[in-house]
């Protein structure tokens, strides 16, 4: 599962954050939430899938496996919310 942030969506709430810190951090300027690293791990999918269901600008994008490989094979980003 992959996971990311849109960055126009994103009004820096936090939620994210704090549902799953080990995977969304804020940034210090503008305060918007980036994702740590894209590939999530194993022991964080349920956070992730929590808090892509907590944002209230589903500005966040959770994408399986298969999607994201299919779509990447023909050129084009997988998103799944």
């Amino acid at each position: 599962m992959r996971v990311e942030v849109d960055p126009s969506r994103c009004q820096g709430h936090t939620l994210c954050a704090m549902i799953a810190p080990d995977s969304f951090e804020l940034d210090d300027i503008d305060g918007h939430a980036h994702a740590v690293v894209g590939e999530v791990p194993t022991e964080h999918r349920d956070q992730v899938l929590e808090a892509a269901q907590s944002c209230p600008e589903q500005a966040i994008t959770v994408m399986v496996e298969q999607l994201a490989q299919a779509r990447a094979a023909h050129g084009r980003r997988g998103t799944m919310t």
